[in-house]
This record gives C-alpha cells, structure tokens and sequence, in this order.
C-alpha cells in the first residue's frame, strides 16, 4: 500500500516518521508548517492508496480528482472536519482511534481551572511588566460545583483528576452515563441543571449537528452568575459574542477557551477580556499524546470502514 502523510506530524514530532517508515517504508510525509489544501493537496496525495491526515480537508473536489486514494487514517482527536457523505459517494473508507489525547487534555484542563478560578495568569503577566499586583480575589476549587458537560473519553479523564481537590461533581451527557457517575460518586443531571448549579462549567463535547452552537446566549443565561466556563473541546459549540457580553456584564467570573471557531484567532476580541484566557488550540500539545494520534493514524489505515453519516463518530 502507497502511504502518504499529509500532516506535518509524522515530520515534527519525534519518532512519528520513524514509526511510519517501519511500517511502510515508501511513505511520504508533508514537512511544512501550514495545512495542505486544495490542488496543492490533490497533488501531494496524487498517486497515493492510503492518507494518514490531519486537518485537511478532504471535500468532494480533493476526492474527486483522487480515484485512487482509498483509505484515510485520522491522526486527530475528532472527526467533525471531515464530510462522511463526501467519502461515502468516493467509496473512501474511515479510520479513527477515539481518545487518543485524552489524557494532556483532562491536564490542561484541570491545569486552565485552577488558573482561572485564582486568576493566575494575568496575576503572572502583570509580574512580567514589573507590578506586584495584590488582588486577593481568587477562589479555591475545594468545595465548589464543577459541572462536565460531555462525559466521554475526556470528561471522564477530567472528573477522576478533580477528585482529589474536593469538588462536587455533576455531569450531564446524552448517552446513560449512570454506571460511570454511580463508580466515582458523581451526580448525573440533566442540561439545565447543569448550567444552574455549577460554579465552574467545563464542556468536553464532540462537534457535531446536536453540539454546533449549543451554547447560545440563551443558554449562557441559564448558566449560575458568577460562574466559571471553559471551553477545551470545539470552538463552534459557544457563540463566542455571547461569551464575550456575558463576561463584560460579570454574569460569567471568568472563562478560558482552547479552540475558537475561527482559527488562527489572532486578534479576537474575547482576547482584549482580563478575565478571558486564550490558548492556541493546544490541549493535545504534549510530545506523548501528538506521538499518540500519530500511531492511531497509521493503526487507522488497517482498522477503517465506509463512513455512515449520522452514524457515531459522524453524528
């Protein structure tokens, strides 16, 4: 099988082309820094069988002048840039790993909680440009409600870690998670109880037709004034004009997004907020985990399956 890697994973981090190369030696691997797209794409992968990709869009138009290329090895943590009806119709066949990062994004988002709640980082800004601020506003997590909103591989990885700082924890999905809730004492809810009671809200939800703009102003309303929200999962689940009025009015304490719905989102408005942290669409950035999803790339080109929309994960 003829194996290309169109993202520049398997170039940057360490031992993903070495892996790749042990298992298909002729394989070629994209060694720049910015996304393939369009005819640049078609002609990297053109006369290639196999793709191990990352957020490249593979639409009809790349497909379309690819008869060749038959299988696509997702090497990310989700699916939602991908069209499955598009793959579908060129008979491309779909492999992914669930939950390959799962663990530096549980950290990092463990990590941004702490941080917001105490304020830290403007606190360590502010010490960079010589102020030695005295701002005894922060709140610790012990005690608190913390709210997961989307209780799969990575709500789950979050809810164990906050255990130990003495949280109560609530958790709502839309699939039973009572089993799990039942194993470490947490308190499934449903969505609007979730919002109402939680000091500190953190979401952990795929993107998908259930999920895209979920988080409106209506529903930011809803959530306990003098919250905490974070965002580590899909920029496109929050409206983030939203966000950005409801932490100007105080009704959000303060929030931390990791994704936003345009990316790069140099310049964005929420980032001009001092009780806003922004970070680059980072979570999975750890040497382990991008190691990680570049192994689930190349085990996804054994493991696959024509995609059904609307089926999970495209659903």
């Amino acid at each position: 099988m003829r194996v290309v890697a169109t993202t520049a994973l398997y170039h940057f981090v360490p031992g993903a082309k070495d892996l790749l190369l042990a298992k298909y030696p002729d394989a070629k691997c994209w060694d720049q820094k910015y996304l393939l797209a369009g005819d640049e794409l078609i002609a990297f992968c053109k006369g290639y069988d196999a793709a191990c990709i990352g957020l490249e869009r593979f639409d009809d138009y790349v497909l379309s002048h690819l008869p060749e290329l038959r299988i696509l090895g997702m090497s990310t943590a989700g699916v939602d840039h991908l069209d499955p009806a598009c793959c579908k119709k060129h008979a491309v066949r779909v492999g992914w790993i669930a939950g390959v990062n799962k663990v530096a994004v549980a950290e990092m988002t463990v990590s941004q909680m702490v941080n917001i709640v105490r304020d830290l980082y403007h606190l360590s800004e502010q010490t960079h440009h010589g102020h030695w601020p005295f701002r005894p506003t922060g709140i610790r997590l012990q005690g608190k409600t913390v709210g997961i909103h989307g209780c799969g591989n990575i709500g789950r990885e979050v809810a164990k870690r906050l255990m130990p700082f003495g949280v109560k924890l609530i958790a709502c999905d839309r699939v039973d998670i009572s089993e799990f809730c039942a194993e470490y004492g947490i308190e499934p809810v449903p969505p609007e109880e979730l919002w109402a009671r939680s000091d500190i809200l953190t979401i952990h939800l795929p993107l998908n037709s259930s999920t895209r703009g979920l988080y409106t102003a209506e529903v930011l309303d809803q959530m306990k004034p003098g919250s905490y929200f974070l965002n580590i999962a899909r920029g496109n689940i929050v409206d983030e004009v939203a966000l950005e009025a409801r932490l100007k009015s105080g009704h959000l304490t303060a929030a931390t997004m990791d994704v936003f719905g345009v990316e790069p989102a140099v310049g964005h408005p929420l980032l001009e907020l001092e009780n806003f942290i922004g970070t680059p669409h980072c979570g999975s950035a750890t040497i382990e985990d991008r190691l990680a999803m570049a192994k689930a790339g190349i085990r996804a080109l054994e493991v696959n399956s024509i995609p059904e929309p609307g089926v999970y994960p495209f659903d």
